[in-house]
């Protein structure tokens, strides 16, 4: 499933330089196509020590538009980066649509890394290579082109480039001694690198495997493959007709159900008020304790707020930020995405939130949106939102793997109790921006969402994110069983790494 490039081939001086000028000129063409398409290009260079990586970097930044190219080096993790999921820096990391990144040290480098040195074993790295392939088709399916190189030497190739950068006193500082032990492993390099060009190599993204000793050949290889591929995939672009997104509503199927999952929920449960102070009072406080034992364990936690309009999700996060340090927590309101949003991945603006170590962020609404909201409204088509359930349960697989903890929350209502409130807010002045001509025609669409939140919650209530159904018509009740499931969540993942929970908590 890659392609190998004639190996052992050289380039002339004279036929480098008459190459290049048109294949510059030619690059720089479909690189200002690009900037009128709806797809980004992530180009990615790996391989072997001392075959051109660097190099190959340095050349494509000559030659192409550098206003529209973002390059990346990735190397060993910084704190800031440690405190969150590995992904986290390379869903940053991604260019905007129209423009491209170019990648050195990868989200392979790390694996790989890791078998060579023996710190993982084969089903581990396999383990590894499947997230990666999920996160490459993931950006395929959203229209991206992905070009993977692998630039190769023999090992008496790269004991020569070794040998000659050591001497040079130019590029002796790029050689370390962990270059030299590389050469000493080479065999064994090879292997694991072989299992994840085969593991990897996909039939929308194959690896191009170049041949890194001649730097002329090298260049116009590279050059030229992305060339290509770019023509192709603007080709491509250019047949398909179907749009990526459309506002055609979805046809509901959900009359023939009987019974919804949100049927079967007690809507007339309540809280009376006496008790409500009580509980309250004594929830907090021990949501004080938690929040700063998690703080100083590096126990991150984040909330998501789902749920009807005018269904008390405010009131919910309102209840549990008394209780946190305000440095400590952020509140994400989520509402239409942005130009720049727009330009990425549909997640990307959630990644770049992800809480450090220690902290927890507030989501009121989340990217469930893409499967209720943009659903319902005909803003992502069929396909599109079929496909961000599997992607959303990797994205929480992710953060839980990583320790986080992760509450989700559907603050349910009648549809009368939504209409009592839609009224009193109407006639309340201070909460008369709470009702939107918007929430009216959304509540037009009962039944649809009732549908779209019902598969929402058979399709991504996991054992690791499972949902939580809030009964909301009464508010009290609504509140404490938000803090109570929360504080439960957290207690758990603290007694978890071992932190004396029941004796911070002793005497509340």
């Amino acid at each position: 499933m890659f392609e190998v490039a004639e190996l052992g081939h050289k380039v002339s001086k004279e036929e480098y330089n008459a190459l290049v000028p048109e294949l510059r000129t030619q690059l720089l063409e479909v690189q200002e196509q690009l900037k009128e398409t709806n797809f980004p290009v992530l180009v990615l260079i790996s391989g072997v020590d001392g075959a051109g990586k660097g190099a190959t970097l340095t050349l494509l930044n000559e030659w192409l538009d550098p206003r529209y190219v973002t390059s990346y080096a990735f190397g060993i993790p910084s704190d800031e980066e440690a405190e969150r999921p590995e992904y986290w820096r390379f869903w940053r990391a991604l260019p905007k649509r129209g423009e491209m990144g170019l990648y050195i040290s990868p989200w392979y480098s790390r694996p790989i890394a890791q078998r060579v040195r023996g710190e993982i074993d084969d089903n581990a790295l396999d383990t590894a290579l499947r997230r990666i392939n999920t996160f490459e088709q993931e950006l395929i399916d959203d229209g991206a082109l992905i070009i993977k190189f692998w630039l190769h030497l023999s090992n008496d190739g790269q004991e020569k480039v070794i040998k000659k950068m050591s001497k040079d006193p130019q590029t002796k500082w790029r050689v370390s001694q962990l270059d030299k032990e590389h050469l000493e492993g080479y065999d064994r390099f090879r292997g694991i690198a072989e299992r994840v060009l085969r593991t990897t190599s996909t039939g929308a993204a194959p690896w191009i495997i170049v041949e890194g000793l001649d730097t002329r050949y090298r260049s116009l290889t590279v050059g030229q493959h992305i060339l290509d591929r770019l023509k192709a995939h603007l080709s491509k672009a250019d047949e398909d007709t179907s749009p990526h997104r459309h506002f055609r509503p979805i046809i509901s199927t959900s009359l023939a159900r009987d019974v919804s999952i949100l049927d079967s929920l007690d809507l007339g449960l309540v809280v009376e008020r006496e008790e409500y102070k009580r509980l309250l009072k004594e929830l907090q406080g021990r949501l004080s304790v938690l929040s700063r034992l998690a703080y100083e364990n590096k126990v991150s936690s984040i909330l998501l707020f789902e749920g009807w309009d005018a269904g008390g999700k405010g009131g919910l996060i309102r209840r549990m930020i008394p209780a946190i340090d305000p440095r400590h927590y952020r509140i994400i309101p989520i509402a239409a995405p942005t130009d720049e949003e727009r330009a990425h991945h549909y997640l990307w603006r959630f990644w770049r939130h992800i809480p450090r170590a220690g902290f927890t962020t507030f989501y009121d609404r989340t990217w469930y949106g893409r499967v209720l909201v943009e659903r319902v409204e005909g803003f992502a088509t069929e396909v599109e939102w079929m496909r961000a359930y599997a992607e959303i349960t990797d994205f929480e697989e992710q953060l839980t793997e990583h320790g986080v903890v992760l509450v989700k929350f559907w603050a349910h209502i009648s549809k009368e109790e939504q209409l009592a409130r839609f009224k009193a807010r109407e006639e309340t002045p201070f909460k008369h921006y709470k009702i939107t001509d918007e929430d009216w025609r959304n509540r037009e669409k009962w039944d649809l969402y009732v549908q779209a939140v019902s598969d929402m919650v058979e399709r991504t209530s996991t054992e690791y994110a499972p949902w939580t159904l809030i009964e909301g018509n009464d508010k009290k009740y609504a509140r404490i069983k938000a803090l109570s499931t929360y504080i439960d969540r957290l207690e758990a993942a603290l007694k978890a790494k071992g932190v004396k929970v029941n004796k911070a908590l002793k005497g509340l």
